[in-house]
């Protein structure tokens, strides 16, 4: 009995060993889950699961693989996200960065060409810091036959577009009188940018929203270095979506990241781009902009809602430099009161924070895995980017019309820092270092 059941188990391993093929199945074809992959085969596998950049779209130098490597160690694929929350963040500003120009002056710019600016009671009734001067140059620009509350016609009144344009765009009027004066933390706001929504008093917010998508479809379908007209102004008169900046938004969300937008403009403008068709997936949630306060009607009034230890306010805490810092960490991290405007720990702070100038150098700078910045030759920022102290600034030209070269080196370590009275500074490292002059080397 013992022989024959010797024999049978002999020749049932025989019949085994006949049915094994003679080599292993390739190494691509085993699933990843078997206990015949080596590690490095299943880290392959992982990876190639894992949402990836386009490769078709054109990065410079080494920007994609490192942008890559920041979503998969963040993401969902990667070993660890460095939050106390579900989900990555991820923060972009919007203008310059994710689209090319300015959504704001495209939007004032329909405006003005369609006679949607409502005349105000008094035009220093629209910012605590307009000067006499300002006040008196709007006034004998666009009159007073209008009453107040109507359209001005400024499609048509040449001198009343010319004198809100100077205004907006550089802070003075047309016979460059300082337009703003007082005193504010010039890293909390700037005037000219909180006067934007206050501009628009009197509207309702779809309004304000129908006169940005009529704005949105007109610049999108001007080709690409058209310009336009506003009084005597010249300015862009076109506007793209960077195709790049679309599909890392869109594979930062497959990842697992919260993406969210964070804009010195007027959140219901920047909303109607972010969220709109063909816009980027982002939604009214995701979107943080200078937020006004609506009257009983809903009609907007010149006063914003506040951040921090600053409450309902007329421009004084709008997502700029500083700023922008403070309103993440409310609206994203419920950072309440006067600590919103520190930086916080690593399990508080964005993971990628993307941006193009100054205003976002402080948001940006936060990020912990990856710092992207569009070089438009802006001092403080680009002063950060090219030190790289932490090795994870990331820098990339514009996507659409690069700018040449900046001939002088970035005055780093005398008059880059935007100070909060307004002066300029050398820019400090965390260790109280100052950063050396930088030479432009990415355009």
């Amino acid at each position: 009995m013992r022989n024959r059941h010797a024999l049978a188990l002999t020749l049932a391993t025989a019949a085994t060993l006949a049915a094994v093929p003679a080599t292993l199945p390739a190494a691509a074809a085993t699933p990843a889950n078997s206990p015949y992959v080596s590690n490095s085969q299943k880290s392959a596998a992982v990876k190639a699961r894992c949402p990836q950049l386009s490769k078709k779209l054109t990065w410079f130098g080494d920007n994609r693989a490192r942008l890559q490597r920041m979503i998969d160690e963040r993401g969902r694929c990667g070993s660890h996200r460095g939050h106390d929350q579900k989900r990555p963040v991820a923060a972009f500003d919007w203008d310059n960065t994710v689209v090319k120009n300015d959504i704001t002056d495209a939007t004032i710019a329909w405006s003005l060409h369609h006679d949607k600016i409502l005349r105000p009671a008094s035009w220093k009734s629209t910012s605590k810091w307009m000067t006499d001067e300002a006040d008196q140059a709007l006034t004998r620009a666009c009159g007073t036959k209008v009453p107040v509350g109507e359209p001005l016609p400024t499609s048509t009144d040449t001198d009343c577009a010319d004198e809100i344009f100077e205004v907006r765009e550089d802070g003075r009027t047309m016979s460059g009188a300082a337009a703003f004066a007082g005193e504010w933390n010039h890293r909390h706001t700037v005037p000219q940018y909180a006067w934007v929504p206050q501009l628009f008093a009197g509207h309702t917010v779809p309004e304000l929203k129908s006169y940005a998508a009529k704005a949105r479809k007109q610049v999108l379908a001007a080709p690409v270095g058209a310009t336009q007209t506003v009084g005597t102004h010249e300015i862009p008169g076109y506007a793209r979506y960077y195709d790049q900046q679309r599909d890392l938004i869109r594979t930062l969300k497959k990842a697992g990241f919260d993406v969210y937008i964070v804009s010195a403009g007027s959140e219901p403008v920047t909303e109607v781009w972010a969220s709109g068709k063909g816009g980027v997936g982002i939604d009214r949630k995701h979107t943080i902009a200078i937020r006004s306060v609506l009257d009983r009607k809903g009609r907007i009034t010149p006063w914003n809602q506040g951040c921090g230890d600053v409450p309902v306010n007329k421009g004084e805490a709008i997502p700029y430099i500083d700023g922008k810092r403070c309103w993440i960490n409310q609206e994203i991290f419920g950072v309440r009161g006067e600590s919103a405007w520190d930086k916080q720990d690593r399990a508080h702070r964005i993971a990628l924070g993307g941006g193009d100038a100054d205003t976002d150098v402080t948001f940006v700078g936060d990020a912990t895995g990856a710092h992207l910045v569009l070089n438009r030759e802006k001092d403080e920022f680009m002063c950060r980017a090219y030190d790289n102290a932490d090795g994870r600034w990331v820098v990339n030209p514009m996507f659409i019309e690069p700018m040449q070269q900046k001939p002088d080196l970035y005055p780093c370590s005398t008059a880059a820092y935007n100070a909060p009275d307004g002066s300029k500074g050398p820019v400090l490292r965390e260790d109280g270092s100052v950063v050396p002059d930088q030479e432009d080397a990415v355009f």
